[in-house]
């Protein structure tokens, strides 16, 4: 049976991203306000969700079984792209901040591959997985680690392409993206949970080895100087405030200043904070949000992001398709790091990378690529109507 148009569209994921973007508007005008850049970047973040809106619409118009047709020709464009992205000249793909991570077009606009490659890393993954399953009915440790085989192969090319701009950020996201959708991928926890203890040893035994032996990580490895002293700023970032640790101490200042209510309640009002914090408008938004708002402010963010989360784990649980389950672990996987490193980071928690707070952080790709994945979400929820009341469920 179908339902109502009206009564298929998900108006509860609508209104979490029309808060976002009232919560992101109001945060980077606070941020602009700062006087680092000229621009107004809040019309611009408004455009993009003009454009991100549009991008939903058109989306949700077609059922997840296009998208599932069209995943490896979507995963080709996304690695061609990054290939491109490596190989162009610096008039076409600029070094910002040590990365070559963006194309620069007409207009002073750029755009991040990467961040788009993140929601069709995704499409490819769950297609590998859904479609492991339907050769497999019958699972073995053999047909287990065929499946993982197959995941690495998939996760490899775009791992190694961005590696090369070097991203380590977004390489982590894609990292964590894999290890969400290995975890609902039916895989045997006899072969994820060593895996998965292995990599936790590998991460404390680096650590330790920064600490301990940093000149063996330098002669062995390549690691550089300024990679340690990433570490050595997050663990002692006051001893580094100058350099490495600069602006985890001011955003640790301007978080602890806002209190309980932050400073929007004072006499001066919001957009006149007292902790300048360089690039604020992007990766240390949550600390403009701590220091305006306080506690109380950035509770509220962190409830609704959880909030989105939750719902998206529902659509996943009610979902009749393998291939639209896969779709949202991953999406709740990406969101979920996401949200987790940058604020994270904020406050002492995390080393800092340039991870940006989704639907929050001015940026026009990373706000593209966000909407695109809510396309698909949109999809799945708008067209589930139609199987609804289908009494076995397709498992494709």
């Amino acid at each position: 049976m179908n339902n109502k148009i009206s009564e298929r569209i998900d108006w509860q994921l609508i209104f979490y991203l029309l808060v976002f973007g009232i919560v992101s508007c109001i945060s980077i005008w606070s941020a602009q306000s700062s006087g680092q850049y000229g621009g107004n970047f809040v019309s611009k973040q408004i455009f993009w969700y003009v454009i991100g809106t549009g991008i939903i619409a058109v989306m949700t118009i077609f059922d997840t079984d296009r998208y599932r047709k069209l995943t490896w020709y979507l995963y080709g464009v996304g690695n061609f792209s990054l290939l491109v992205l490596w190989l162009s000249p610096a008039k076409i793909a600029p070094v910002i901040n040590g990365q070559k991570s963006w194309f620069r077009l007409p207009g002073d606009i750029t755009i991040q591959p990467s961040e788009f490659m993140k929601v069709l890393f995704i499409l490819a993954l769950s297609k590998v997985i859904a479609d492991h399953h339907k050769k497999y009915s019958e699972k073995t440790i053999q047909t287990d680690f065929q499946l993982l085989f197959k995941i690495g192969l998939t996760l490899a090319l775009p791992l190694f392409l961005i590696m090369q701009q070097p991203d380590l950020g977004t390489s982590l996201v894609f990292l964590a993206i894999t290890a969400g959708m290995i975890i609902v991928s039916g895989i045997s926890w006899k072969i994820v949970l060593p895996i998965y203890g292995l990599v936790a040893a590998i991460g404390v035994t680096a650590i330790a080895l920064v600490l301990k032996a940093p000149k063996f990580l330098q002669e062995t490895f390549g690691v550089a100087p300024y990679q340690l002293g990433r570490i050595y700023s997050w663990l002692d970032p006051l001893n580094y405030q100058t350099s490495e640790g600069y602006h985890l101490t001011k955003s640790i200042r301007a978080i602890g200043s806002g209190m309980l209510t932050g400073k929007v309640n004072t006499d001066e009002g919001i957009g006149n904070r007292q902790v300048y914090i360089p690039e604020s408008h992007t990766d240390f938004i949550f600390s403009v949000i701590g220091e305006e708002f306080g506690f109380i402010g950035t509770s509220f963010v962190v409830s609704l992001f959880f909030l989105l989360i939750y719902h998206l784990i529902k659509i996943s649980l009610g979902t009749n398709k393998d291939f639209n389950v896969y779709i949202c672990s991953g999406v709740v996987s990406m969101i979920a790091f996401h949200v987790l490193q940058n604020i994270g980071m904020t406050i002492q928690l995390v080393p800092i990378t340039g991870i940006p707070l989704p639907f929050i952080s001015y940026g026009g790709s990373s706000l593209m690529a966000n909407m695109f994945a809510m396309g698909i979400i949109f999809s799945i929820r708008f067209h589930h109507k139609n199987y609804m009341f289908n009494s076995t469920k397709d498992l494709e």
